[in-house]
């Protein structure tokens, strides 16, 4: 069954995040990673403040594919470059029917 990948995040220092985001949809490539969505936050409709400002969202094969991703050499030296880019919420979905 399919996963979905949502980041949600506050930039710290711009430069660091572009570095980043350059690389990181790459790593995602070897495991059935795809880029679906890259944004800005309007405004919060219901459920409180929005605490990060942007969000993406990615879909892979499955939620074992995005674990695979994630502890991936490929991926593991662009966690640094994202911790100084913005402050992450990354959060992994299975995909209901």
């Amino acid at each position: 069954m399919s996963a979905l990948l949502i980041a949600r995040f506050s930039v710290k220092n711009a430069d660091k995040l572009k570095e980043y985001a350059a690389q990181a949809p790459q790593t995602m490539v070897p495991f059935g990673g795809e880029a679906l969505f890259r944004g800005k936050a309007d405004k919060t409709l219901t459920g409180g403040d929005n605490d990060h400002v942007m969000a993406a969202i990615f879909k892979f094969p499955s939620l074992e594919k995005i674990d695979e991703w994630y502890n991936s050499e490929a991926y593991e030296p662009l966690k640094a470059i994202r911790d100084e880019g913005a402050d992450f919420r990354i959060t992994s979905y299975e995909v209901m029917p």
